[in-house]
């Protein structure tokens, strides 16, 4: 995982410092938040368009602490990563309807069901498995993806 504190550096900096991303990736959240094609879909799909302001803060404190390197402007994107990531788990921490698992089931490990083993030898994972121990493509298989 990238980040702007050196992992051999973490220890002697504040807790949670892994968090802080490298600060161009900053400037690029901001940017794609931004750019007309995200302000449009930002509208459609909640109604409003998003406030971005956040990913410029954060971009010009990262430079703070890597130009100068003030803590507190660390302190502070490291707060703001972890007021993101609690928004983002929100819809999981007040999950109602699944009960989490303190372990996996007892019988996770056991042999796939006969009538999806045949599936199983076609499936995308095997036959790129196949591939790579014969040492050559297959044109078979499709990697088209549509983003």
């Amino acid at each position: 995982m990238e980040t702007e504190v050196p992992v051999d550096q973490l220890e002697s900096h504040p807790k949670f410092s892994w968090l802080v991303r490298p600060c161009e990736r900053y400037k690029e959240e901001y940017s794609d938040c931004t750019s007309i094609k995200a302000k449009f879909h930002q509208y459609f799909i909640n109604g409003e368009t998003a406030d971005c302001s956040q990913w410029k803060t954060d971009y010009n404190r990262c430079l703070d602490f890597r130009n100068k390197r003030d803590l507190k402007a660390l302190e502070d994107v490291i707060t703001s990563e972890r007021l993101r990531r609690i928004k983002r788990l929100e819809g999981h921490h007040q999950n109602n309807v699944w009960e989490p698992r303190e372990s996996p089931p007892d019988d996770w490990s056991k042999p796939i069901r006969k009538e999806y083993a045949a599936d199983e030898e076609f499936s995308y994972i095997a036959v790129k498995c196949k591939e790579l121990k014969e040492g050559k493509p297959s044109e078979s298989v499709s990697t088209c993806s549509i983003s």
